[in-house]
């Protein structure tokens, strides 16, 4: 399943940093993921440091 970024994302870039599929770019406020290039890995996830990503619906 895939991940997005919730409203707790603080923009730091970890998840970006750790994303082996290059799916994770920087937004204007918060960090996103593109859904068709996730994996569903939860990289992102497990080094967030504030658990912005979360499984999509």
């Amino acid at each position: 399943m895939a991940y997005k970024i919730s409203a707790t994302c603080i923009n730091c870039g970890t998840c970006a940093s750790v994303c082996p599929a290059g799916a994770i770019t920087r937004g204007q406020t918060a960090h996103e993921i593109n859904p068709d290039l996730c994996i569903g890995c939860g990289a992102c996830a497990a080094s967030c440091p504030v658990s912005a990503p979360i499984e999509a619906d």
